[in-house]
């Protein structure tokens, strides 16, 4: 949520300037970067990956607020709206571009070295390490992975919502954490697959919009999503006993 913070600020200070094209590439340049240093931080300085993400969010938030002083950027090119807004043969653009990162995602996971070597890391790092891969060069790559993702993520939420506040993707680390383990992703590693997480992402949705339409208070929707979370890591551990 931080890093989708700061690439949406950073979109919304130098598309006035720069263009589109800069801003979009500076905020998937700076999203993996962070990722990527993110990686070097676990794989290299052996700092606990929990602990490394928290104090990156931490920096990427306040840099975010830093460079806005703390007030929201409006966005005002309508080609760069047009992203997050328009429509393709009568599908919105950001759905095409969740599925085809999906569609990606999951060839890569299922049928490439890479993939196959995420699921090894995952399952067994030492075993990884002693057939020969180069266990700290996968998961920087998979970090850096990840903060690209949360930069496409920031661009189109610049792009959909018109502003870019500092505060925005608050509370999202939560959703991506209930949409993976709702999806049957393991959180020891090495089980899980894109069309679960897809799922799980669909569910987390839908959740969260009817519990809007209903009226229910944003408060009770976090306990909600904690519940779930909870609720489903059980599930997962019972049938692994059985």
């Amino acid at each position: 949520g931080a890093i989708l913070a700061l690439v949406v600020v950073l979109v919304g200070g130098i598309l006035p300037t720069q263009g589109i094209a800069v801003a979009i590439l500076v905020g998937l340049l700076v999203g993996a970067l962070i990722g990527t240093i993110n990686g070097l931080g676990i794989t290299l300085g052996n700092v606990q990956p929990f602990v490394m993400t928290l104090g990156m969010l931490g920096i990427a938030r306040g840099l975010a607020y830093i460079y806005t002083g703390g007030m929201p950027i409006p966005v005002l090119s309508k080609p760069f709206l047009y992203i997050g807004n328009g429509y393709f043969y009568g599908v919105p653009l950001p759905a095409l571009l969740f599925v085809g990162l999906v569609l990606i995602s999951a060839l890569i996971l299922r049928y490439t070295i890479f993939g196959r070597y995420i699921y090894t890391i995952g399952s067994n790092a030492e075993a990884a390490r002693l057939s020969g891969i180069n266990v700290n060069f996968y998961k920087t790559m998979v970090y850096a992975l990840c903060g690209l993702m949360c930069a496409v993520a920031g661009i189109l939420y610049a792009s959909q919502l018109a502003v870019a506040p500092p505060i925005a993707g608050e509370g999202y680390e939560l959703d991506a954490i209930a949409s993976v383990v709702v999806g049957g992703a393991s959180m020891s590693g090495g089980d899980g697959g894109m069309f679960g997480t897809f799922l799980g992402a669909a569910i987390i949705g839908s959740l969260s919009n009817i519990l809007n339409l209903t009226g229910v208070s944003p408060f009770v929707q976090k306990l909600a999503k904690g519940l779930l979370i909870i609720a489903a890591v059980m599930i997962k551990g019972r049938g692994r006993k059985s």
